[in-house]
């Protein structure tokens, strides 16, 4: 009888699961055998993830049942997230009597609008709004509109035929990272506890990993889901200002609001991810501007709440150089906090490796294609956190640094696309959907100044009689629509 493939994925917390469950549950069939290496949490009591709406397939494949993840972790959902700047005359000792505070933008997790004639709704939003519309974007939304009302926008039948209704979580990642572990060991996955490991190798391959006591495990592949087996990184320093963030929770809100917010300051940003045990509160700033025990004061004056636990730590974006070398893939990148990219990163590096897996033990060609696949995924994703800081407009020194940061050809040719003629170019490692890019475009003011050419042929009567349609169906199905905590209590009455 042949030895069975064996795949030995290490690291910790939520990352470490979700590989670990992930991999069994789409291999485990053909004879592959997984195994999880789990080194000590690095979790605190106030870490949240706050996700995108991707993670709800992933939990689907792992078969996770969403109300009892809910239940469970004392997770609550989240329809976008809300950028505002501080009006700095209401910071303690940053005021600057005039001041010019920049408008709020939502970037909501569904699409806007329905197509016109076979041709993209936001085309012939642009090109209404240059004679004169003054009607915003997101009311043709109706994960947006349904935001903006303090009520959840959940998806159906009748809703999914006018456009996309998504939602992200807001996960207790203590709670999450056990439920996670409870599902990677139901889908078959053998778990070793270790304080540390020492990798052992032969020339570019992993022979074995060391856990100690005597233990010593080997496999054809390892994977690192943790930056724990010592892959080189590539830095993307030069596109981020922040260097230090800060965990804390304060009290949850009666009602948890349906989206998060991220609050610019002067010396950084904090944002606000509502939750049911606690209102889960990051804050990230670049040392060079402010010592940890200012960042906390600032923290605390940008929430408007009292803020407990907080745990300080470094900040190092950048992913691996390559991700699969000799026998070792590793997973996702290390991102900056601003838009909770994550478990997305993690999931996209897992679908490219279950896409990639190999064939053969030799696994040259399925190396090579991880590596370009998976390489230009991260950097689009970093692109879109880079985006934010290079455009904003929000005013303070960590600002200034943030607008000079480096921004990719990618990202430029995409800025200069989107201004000049509304379109998006495409990119074939693209994981994010265009309504996200357009309203991080648009709310950072990086306006269009054309559009398509062929939506010319559409009448404009026709185009206003389709609009006036949209907003009523939009207005409809926002009224009949649950607030947070509304749907909440009926799911634990359920």
């Amino acid at each position: 009888m042949s030895t069975p493939f064996t795949v030995i994925v290490a690291g910790r917390d939520a990352p470490l699961w979700l590989a670990a469950a992930a991999l069994a549950r789409a291999l485990s069939p053909s004879g592959v055998k997984v195994e999880a290496v789990e080194l000590p949490s690095a979790l605190a009591p106030v870490d949240a993830y706050a996700t995108f709406p991707a993670l709800e397939a992933l939990h689907n494949q792992l078969r996770i049942d969403e109300a009892a993840l809910l239940r469970a972790t004392g997770a609550s959902l989240t329809l976008g997230q809300n950028f505002v700047e501080l009006d700095p005359d209401q910071l303690p000792g940053v005021g600057r009597g005039t001041s010019t505070v920049q408008p709020a933008f939502l970037h909501a997790y569904g699409s806007a609008g329905t197509q016109i004639a076979g041709r993209d709704f936001f085309a012939h939003w642009v090109k209404a709004r240059a004679h004169g519309l003054s009607v915003p974007l997101d009311d043709f939304s109706l994960t947006a509109a349904a935001a903006r009302h303090g009520r959840l926008m959940l998806p159906d039948a009748e809703n999914e035929i006018y456009g996309r209704c998504d939602y992200g979580y807001h996960l207790p990642a203590i709670a999450y990272a056990r439920l996670l572990r409870d599902a990677a060991i139901r889908h078959g996955v053998t778990v070793h506890a270790a304080e540390h490991i020492a990798v052992e190798r032969e020339g570019e391959a992993i022979a074995a990993l060391d856990l100690g006591e005597g233990r010593r495990l080997g496999a054809d592949l390892f994977v690192d889901a943790g930056a724990a087996l010592g892959a080189a990184f590539l830095s993307w320093r030069a596109h981020f200002p922040a260097d230090r963030m800060l965990a804390a929770a304060g009290p949850p809100f009666a009602d948890p609001p349906v989206y998060a917010e991220n609050r610019a300051g002067p010396a950084g940003w904090t944002a606000l991810h509502p939750g049911r045990p606690a209102t889960f509160v990051t804050h990230a700033w670049s040392s060079a501007l402010a010592g940890d025990e200012e960042a906390l004061a600032a923290a605390c004056a940008a929430a408007g709440l009292p803020l407990a636990g907080a745990v300080v730590r470094a900040l190092d974006p950048g992913r691996p150089v390559q991700p699969w070398t000799g026998n070792l893939v590793t997973l996702g990148a290390r991102f900056d906090p601003v838009h909770g990219m994550d478990l997305l990163g993690l999931q996209v590096s897992l679908v490219q490796l279950l896409a990639d897996f190999p064939a053969s033990p030799a696994f040259v060609a399925e190396r090579a294609e991880y590596n370009r696949a998976s390489s230009e995924a991260l950097d689009r994703l970093r692109d879109f956190q880079s985006a934010h800081y290079a455009l904003a407009r929000y005013a303070g020194p960590f600002w200034e640094a943030a607008r000079g940061g480096a921004v990719s050809p990618d990202l430029a040719h995409m800025l200069a696309l989107f201004r000049a003629r509304a379109e998006l170019a495409p990119f074939e490692a693209e994981n994010l959907p265009p309504d996200s890019w357009r309203a991080l475009f648009l709310g950072h003011g990086v306006e269009p100044e054309s559009w398509p050419p062929a939506i010319d042929r559409v009448p404009p009567e026709e185009v206003k009689a389709q609009f006036r349609r949209m907003l009523g169906f939009v207005r409809e199905q926002v009224l009949r629509q649950p607030t947070q905590a509304a749907w909440l209590a009926g799911l634990a009455r359920g």
